[in-house]
């Protein structure tokens, strides 16, 4: 071997070195080791695939974690390790599986030295390695797209956010190449039907972990942000700590209720109003001022955006007046108890031509919430999409707890006046309540 051919194999070795992700050290935390060039990190014990005869292997775990890259990294060693191979990414939407699976900062693409790579085809969303094997990204959104594609192996991210579970199903079908296909799970956990079955088969094996897990490789400042934030909420236990919660005893709401009547988009709405729950001060630590968009038909209302914040009353006022003209709502309805009545005055001194309905608060908060809470039992109210903040508050909160959630409230008063009382000030009876 003649000398620059040996430099040049030395350098290429070098930089493999780079891509390696099981770096052989016990008990890694992850983090870059500095006699090894080009790192971004490696796998700690918990991210490498586990022993034994697993079909489903289900990583449950917070934001941060490493979810994408523990992905990413199984697809591409059975792909480098069966030449050939047909492969499987399935996310949310496909923008989802192309930003983020493949493209993103710790997705497939970034996992594979360039010339591991024949082609990648952004259009089809088709990856050629220079081994021959072939992934294929696929939308959770269109299960019959699923239909006809065979595959060795499959990667699905953030299964729990997947909207129609019949998207497993036809993938499922299609996994019979090869000796024994397998299918990684990546996802913040949800206590969706399909995610609990999945966890209870004696063919899954399931990992846990928390976002404070990847400590080594998050910023300092971020993990306190978290903690400060959402520690201690349910939604941190959910989206941090990874637990996978089952419905509050005593709350209103349940999560599987929402989830059996979320819808992927609405019809013609009838009337849509901007709904406001005031904040009663503005300081860092106030609470929030909950904003919700909804809409309804006859029969039907239907959640569109929760647009909740913490600013100034200026900028609530303002943030209400766009929404209201950039969704053409009827009104904007406004919860005028605990000096709320500065909203109606700041929004028209902002605009004047918004329509601004009061409501005043004359019974306690568990009776203005049982009637909009009969409305979701009768299957009446969707959400459009996922509302993870809001969704916390409604399945979390029980008539006897302390505090005020800001985005339930809004979203009482936006059902309210749609479905039950409306912009003539009657009143509606549903299954016995009175609005």
């Amino acid at each position: 071997m003649q000398p620059h051919e040996r430099l040049a194999k030395l350098q290429r070795l070098r930089a493999l070195v780079g891509y390696r992700w099981d770096c052989g050290i016990p008990d890694c935390p992850g983090h870059p080791h500095p006699d090894q060039p080009g790192r971004r990190g490696c796998a700690r014990p918990d991210q490498l695939p586990p022993a034994g005869q697993w079909l489903i292997w289900l990583v449950l775990a917070g934001r941060g974690w490493g979810k994408t890259r523990t992905g990413a990294e199984w697809v591409k060693a059975g792909a480098l390790h069966h030449p050939g191979s047909r492969w499987a990414v399935v996310a949310p939407t496909y923008a989802d599986a192309r930003d983020t699976c493949l493209e993103g900062e710790s997705g497939l693409l970034s996992t594979l030295p360039e010339d591991r790579v024949a082609t990648w085809n952004r259009s089809l969303g088709e990856l050629i390695l220079a081994n021959g094997s072939r992934v294929k990204l696929f939308s959770a959104d269109e299960p019959e797209r699923l239909r006809g594609h065979q595959h060795h192996g499959a990667w699905c991210d953030e299964l729990a956010a997947w909207r129609y579970p019949d998207s497993w199903d036809q993938l499922q079908y299609g996994l019979r190449l090869g000796d024994r296909p397998r299918t990684v799970v990546t996802t913040t956990p949800k206590p969706t039907k399909l995610v609990r079955d999945l966890a209870s088969r004696e063919t899954c094996h399931v990992t846990r972990g928390s976002t404070f897990d990847n400590a080594a490789n998050l910023s300092s400042a971020a993990l306190d942000e978290l903690r400060r934030r959402y520690e201690g909420t349910r939604l941190g236990r959910q989206e941090l700590y990874a637990e996978l919660l089952e419905d509050v005893e005593g709350a209103l709401w349940s999560l599987s209720g929402i989830d059996q009547d979320r819808a992927a988009e609405f019809p013609d709405l009838q009337r849509l109003c901007v709904a406001v729950d005031p904040a009663v001060t503005s300081g860092d630590e106030s609470d929030e001022t909950g904003i919700i968009v909804a809409g309804a038909t006859a029969d039907e209302g239907f959640v569109l955006h929760d647009g909740s914040l913490r600013d100034s009353p200026d900028r609530v006022a303002r943030r209400c007046v766009d929404l209201y003209h950039e969704l053409q709502a009827d009104a904007v309805v406004v919860e005028r108890n605990n000096g709320g009545d500065w909203i109606p005055a700041l929004i028209r001194t902002v605009d004047a031509s918004v329509n601004v309905e009061t409501v005043w608060a004359t019974r306690g908060k568990a009776l203005r919430a049982q009637p909009v809470s009969a409305l979701y039992e009768q299957h009446r109210v969707h959400h459009v999409g996922s509302f993870p903040e809001l969704e916390d508050q409604l399945c979390s909160w029980t008539p006897d707890a302390a505090g005020s959630p800001d985005r339930m409230d809004a979203l009482v008063w936006a059902v309210t006046w749609l479905m039950l009382s409306g912009p003539s000030g009657r009143r509606a009876v549903v299954d016995g309540w009175a609005a």
